[in-house]
């Protein structure tokens, strides 16, 4: 579809072209690793630092026109967001290169037509982003489904060069040296196969929070208007319940002395019922939050393992795909027994459960951004976690100060879900867990998924 530009009298503005193709259902995932031999020597004072960019073909036979110094597009496929177009990573200071395994969705590269041309471009890295073009080659999904062969060696032709000089023969070639398809489900396969989402709460009960009674406390219980916990609770919560499969939440506190001896628990049901701490809906779960706070006295040390193990124990009796834990914690600040909180994270990476944390109050985060994970992956006594199973996000960064809190909260339950589906679909991964086929009538929830990324 093509429109003409307008808006300025006298002056002719252009014309924008819109090419719609639609996605084809494929969601094979390819894996592929590629080298050269006696690329062109582009930088001066070295050799150079060559990197591949990959285009797929449009149906009329065109390639998407984008310059490699144009901000990176983005396409979206059902596994999330992929870069477009795709690139390897950038080795250094050769003509000889080896880049990493990397992976791309079948759509990208071909959209589900295994004999549709792919292009491939090969760069010389710069730092202006002024990146020399070195040649380029074509192929198809069909030919490097083949693996390493005589078929996937392929000559770097640059076009100006060979129009130029009779004596060109090639600015070197690119070689696959391995190529597997694995099929990759998404989070909905999972819910729509009949995998169950079973939330935990958690709530801080220790004295750094404040007395209750007084305005300055984080559970200040105020007349007029919910205080930060319960707000983080119920922006969280109403999302979240919408994928619990029985709308029971186990809801506890942690770090508070217990009626009438005063015992000091890290793990009470908020409803005071320790044979059924279950809460029907999240409205109920806010509700035996207030009702402890006029029993319990706010205490401490600020301890996680207990609770975390305690949905553990429960995660670890279902291990085959058909349910999925996650534990919801808001708390305050420091925790005061993080080498056994690392210790319990580690076991549970292997678990199927999830740990979204929501820090609230002035305080600082350190031990919680650790827990997190996305930098450098938690490790106890030299075992290192075997997924990133933990999520944190500060509630102070979620505040709108204009007083919009609807879109404020809004923002809020969307990060924290944010890692959920990758979380769920690494376990069933690393366990080779296969969604079950879905009921005929089965559906998933319509409002929430514009907050999880599936």
């Amino acid at each position: 579809m093509e429109r003409t530009l307008s808006g300025i009298p006298g002056k002719k503005c252009g014309n924008i072209i819109l090419t719609a193709e639609e996605l084809s259902n494929c969601r094979d995932i390819a894996t592929m690793q590629l080298c050269a031999n006696k690329l062109d020597k582009k930088d001066f004072f070295g050799k150079s630092d060559p990197f591949l960019v990959f285009y797929r073909s449009n149906e009329d036979g065109t390639f998407l026109d984008m310059s490699i110094k144009a901000p990176l597009f983005k396409e979206i496929f059902a596994g999330g967001l992929v870069f477009f177009p795709p690139k390897t990573e950038v080795v250094k200071n050769t003509l000889n290169p080896v880049w990493q395994p990397f992976t791309i969705p079948v759509r990208a590269l071909c959209n589900g037509d295994y004999d549709r041309t792919v292009k491939v471009d090969v760069y010389d890295w710069d730092r202006d982003g002024s990146h020399d073009f070195i040649g380029e080659f074509t192929t198809s999904y069909r030919e490097l489904s083949r693996g390493q062969s005589q078929f996937n060696v392929y000559e770097v032709l640059n076009p100006k060069k060979k129009g130029k000089k009779k004596k060109y023969v090639n600015s070197g070639t690119v070689t696959l040296l391995s190529f597997k398809v694995e099929s990759e489900y998404t989070f909905v396969d999972f819910i729509r196969g009949g995998t169950q989402l079973n939330f935990t709460v958690a709530i801080d009960f220790t004295a750094s929070n404040g007395n209750p009674a007084q305005p300055t406390s984080l559970h200040y219980m105020s007349p007029y208007q919910m205080n930060t916990y319960a707000m983080a609770l119920k922006a969280v919560g109403e999302i979240i319940q919408d994928y619990d499969s029985d709308k029971l939440f186990p809801a506890y506190g942690f770090g508070a002395k217990l009626p009438p001896n005063g015992k000091i628990s890290h793990a009470f049901p908020l409803n005071g019922n320790s044979e059924d701490p279950n809460c029907v809906g999240i409205e109920e779960v806010l509700e035996a939050y207030f009702q402890s706070l006029r029993k319990v006295q706010l205490y401490g040390p600020t301890n996680f393992a207990p609770v975390i193990n305690q949905v553990a124990r429960a995660a670890q009796d279902v291990t085959d795909g058909s349910q999925y834990f996650v534990l919801l914690m808001i708390t305050d600040g420091v925790i005061s027994d993080m080498v056994q909180t690392k210790e319990a994270v580690v076991n549970a990476s292997a678990l199927p459960m999830s740990i979204i944390i929501v820090g609230v109050g002035p305080a600082e985060f350190d031990a919680m951004e650790e827990l997190d994970g996305d930098e450098v992956r938690v490790s106890s006594r030299g075992r290192f976690a075997e997924r990133d199973i933990v999520q944190f996000v500060p509630f102070r960064d979620y505040i709108d100060r204009s007083g919009n809190q609807i879109l404020s909260m809004a923002r809020l339950a969307k990060d924290v879900l944010a890692e959920i589906p990758d979380q769920l679909l690494s376990f069933m991964k690393s366990k080779e867990i296969e969604p079950r086929p879905a009921p005929p009538a089965a559906s998933v929830p319509n409002k929430p998924l514009v907050n999880m990324r599936i």
